[in-house]
Order: structure tokens, then sequence, then C-alpha cells
């Protein structure tokens, strides 16, 4: 008897220590399924955890570098923020701002849609209540290299850069990363951005489509979504100029010597004086006040503006548009730059030891100047991305000067797409918060009252467009 009643006891002792040893293996499975550590909770090094000024918050995020190119020293700098709740149901979206040359982190993560936006003067950070991670987990990449903390070792790469330069880097990124972050391999995933990157995220919604054919490169990708995005020069210019006088920024004799006398389909339309004056008119006035919101008061603490040369007429890169500067507060790129060439800030983001820092802007004019390659349109690839049945969204702030919605209307209209849901209103908490239409393949909207970057101007209003755009549902149409 006393012998088994010591074999049960041994037999118990030794059940517990085994279960005790499967424990994290049980733990870390059903990690999986929501149950103890997030499904996107890695240990790569990149977890950011002292972030200077950060409100306390329940999910995690990661910052840090990427290779691209391991032989030129090239590499991409990331932040990625995990949806608040449940990131293994939620999909994965990048996000890209334009210029060409500046910050997805500086615009879009930290001044329009990510949890953490800059507080005034660039001391800290502020909880942003509307950002776009309560409804995907989302990835702000520095694109291309000599944006923000990205970099080659390579300069000679850096008189290369162009469109093709850009997509391609971008495409190798999301490999690399996806070896940081396995568990978003096969993941939904949606590609996003405003501006510039109107050209940025088609041409690499393209890429991936192309290589989709090979299934070991196989991307999720299921659509795009695109604020006030330079589509299609000719359009573009002759958007913004229509939209001036129709605002009264310009006067009737110089929209008309516009009119009469610019050809934005040649190669050089400059290079007909009477044009190349107008559009310095138009730029001359646009400089008195914010073009990329007609209606807000620019930053006077900036010297920005008298130091941007992109707002005169363009010459050696005739067709290439202003690249961005402003938002909603006028003065948060200067926070931005404060608050991202700190010691502290870079140490925490694992782009500098806090010593030997990297020096940060928010946009390279270098970049914009010296961009090599640029495409005068992406409606064929439109045309493309439709037939392949991705889904295509596509808004406008309609008080933006400097890619308004006369231009995104004037590109689209080029598709010249079956209509399925006419012109109409949408609502955000029963009032009218813009317009759309829904036509084969994709929707277009606007936001009343918002300038370029949307979400800065009409937050609470975006964070429900988007997540309208994650589900595939039309905007509210009821109030």
């Amino acid at each position: 008897m006393d012998n088994i009643i010591l074999k049960h006891t041994i037999f118990h002792i030794l059940a517990f220590i085994l279960f005790l040893s499967l424990k994290p293996a049980i733990s870390s499975r059903d990690s999986q399924w929501g149950f103890g550590r997030k499904l996107g909770s890695v240990n790569n090094g990149d977890l950011v955890t002292n972030l200077p000024g950060q409100p306390p918050v329940d999910f995690q995020h990661y910052a840090g570098y990427v290779t691209v190119n391991g032989t030129n020293g090239r590499a991409l700098f990331y932040w990625f923020y995990e949806a608040m709740t449940k990131p293994e149901d939620k999909p994965l979206v990048l996000w890209l701002n334009g210029g060409p040359g500046c910050s997805s982190v500086g615009y879009g993560a930290t001044q329009e849609i990510g949890p953490f936006l800059v507080d005034t003067n660039g001391k800290g950070l502020k909880l942003n209540n509307f950002s776009w991670n309560k409804e995907a987990n989302m990835l702000f990449l520095e694109s291309p290299v000599g944006v923000g903390f990205s970099y080659s070792n390579t300069t000679s790469e850096y008189a290369q850069l162009g469109d093709d330069f850009t997509a391609n880097d971008a495409y190798t990124f999301l490999h690399n990363w996806f070896l940081k972050f396995p568990s978003y391999r096969t993941r939904t995933f949606y590609i996003a951005g405003e501006s510039y990157a109107g050209k940025y995220v088609p041409e690499l919604a393209e890429l991936i489509h192309d290589r989709n054919k090979d299934p070991s490169l196989h991307i999720n990708l299921k659509g795009i979504l695109l604020g006030n995005p330079q589509t299609s020069d000719a359009e573009d210019w002759l958007g913004l100029v229509d939209y001036a006088w129709s605002h009264a920024v310009i006067s009737d004799e110089t929209h008309k010597t516009i009119r009469r006398s610019c050809d934005f389909n040649s190669n050089d339309p400059w290079s007909n004086k009477d044009c190349n004056e107008g559009v310095a008119e138009v730029m001359k006035q646009y400089n008195e006040i914010d073009i990329y919101s007609l209606y807000t008061s620019v930053c006077f603490a900036s010297t920005a503006r008298a130091n941007d040369q992109s707002m005169q007429t363009p010459k050696r890169l005739s067709k290439m548009m202003p690249r961005i500067m402003g938002g909603y507060d006028p003065c948060l790129d200067d926070y931005a730059k404060v608050f991202y060439n700190r010691p502290d800030v870079q140490k925490a983001l694992h782009v500098s030891d806090g010593h030997n820092l990297k020096n940060w802007s928010i946009c390279n004019n270098d970049i914009f100047e010296g961009w090599a390659q640029s495409k005068p349109s992406v409606i064929p690839i439109y045309r493309k991305l439709i037939s392949a049945g991705l889904r295509i969204w596509v808004y406008s702030g309609d008080t933006d000067g400097r890619v308004p919605v006369l231009s995104t209307r004037y590109s689209l209209k080029i598709l010249d797409l079956p209509i399925t849901k006419r012109w109409r209103p949408w609502y955000h908490k029963k009032e009218v918060s813009g317009w759309y239409q829904e036509y084969e393949g994709l929707t277009f909207a606007t936001f009343r009252g918002a300038g370029h970057a949307v979400p800065s101007f009409k937050p609470s209003n975006s964070l429900e467009f988007f997540s309208s755009f994650l589900l595939g549902e039309s905007p509210p149409s009821t109030k």
C-alpha cells in the first residue's frame, strides 16, 4: 500500500513538473489566438520601451531599421504600431507620405493618424484619440533613403532616386520586414498615403501585384487608399490653376493667360514665357497664405516659408509639384524637427546611441530638387489594379490648393468608369462630412473643410472613413 501511495505521489510530482515545463510553450502557442502575449509582439530588438513623453498605452510599438541593400549599405527606417485591440484579427496597413523627400513618421505617424502626436514645441507627445491603429496594425515607412532617418552608405545613390527606385526599395523593405514580424506575412494588407504618395502607393501596389505571380513572394494585398493624391501631372497642374482662380486666389487675367498659353501635356510647359509668368503669379499669391489649407493661418514662428524654393515655378523638374509643407497647425513641422533631433528620442527609436546623432528633417529638399524619375501619370496603373479587383478609394480635402479636389476629379475622369452609386453626401455625427460617388472599381470622396493632410483637420471623420474602407462598405450616407 505504501508503495502504491509513493508511486502516486511521484507521478503527481512529475506531472506537475511537466506542466510547468510545458506552460511557456502552451502560452506561446495560445498567443496566436489572443491569449497571453499579442500575436504581433516579438523579440527582435526593435520594441520601443522608453520613448520620452509617451502617454501610457496597452499596445506595443516597434521602430528601427530594415536593410534593403546590404552591399551598398541602404536601410529604411520604420515605426510600427500594433492595433490597440486584437492585433491578430486586424489587417496591416502601410502608410506613405510623399514630397518626394518628406517623412511618413514626421507627418503621418505624429501629425495625422498615429497614436502619438508631437506636442507643442516638440517637448513631448500627446495621445491621438482618433489614431488609425484603433482599426488596423499601422506601419509607417521613411522612404526613399535620405528621408528622415533612412540612409545609404553609398552617397552616389541619392542622385538616382526616383519613382522606380523608391518602389523597388519599399518592396524589398516589406519582404525583409516580414522576416522581423513573421506573423504578419500572410495578413490582409493595404497601402495608404497622401500627396506625392499618390504615385508611390499605386507604383508599389503594381509591383506587388506583378510579383505575386511567384507564390513564394506573395503579399496579401487587398487595396489602396489615397488622399489628395498626385495622379496625372497635366491634370494636377490644370486643377491647381483652376482651383486658385475659382477660390479667388488669382485674377481672371492670370487664369486666362495660363489657360491660353500653358500646355501641361508638353515636356516643358515653362518654355512658353506667358505660361511661365502666369504660373509664377499663382505661386506668388499662394506664398501669401497656406497653399495646403486656404482658410487657416500660416506659422509666423517658422522660417521654412522664407526658404521654401518649391513654391516658385519649377524649372529643371518642370512637371514636379511643390513639396509638402504645413498642416492644420502650421507650426507642427517645427515641433517635429525639435522632437526627432532629441538624443533621448533617437536612442529610444533605435536610430542612434544618444550621442552620435542623426540630423532629422521633415522634408529633404535635395531629394525633391534632384528627383531623377517621375511617372507623368499613374492612371494606367489604376486601370491595371481595378482589373485585378483591388479596392481603390480616393479622398480629397476640399480646402487644399496644393493637390486640390479639381485636380483629382480631372485625373479620375480620364478613367471614364461607369457610375454605380451617384454623387451624394456622407455623414459623420449627423453632419455632412463631404460627398462621394462610387464607380466600378473605385470610390471617390471629399472631406468638407479639410486641407491637404485630411486627418489633421478631420481626425474623427477620417477614422470613420478609414473604417468604412477596411470593411469595404460605403461611407455613412444617412444621418
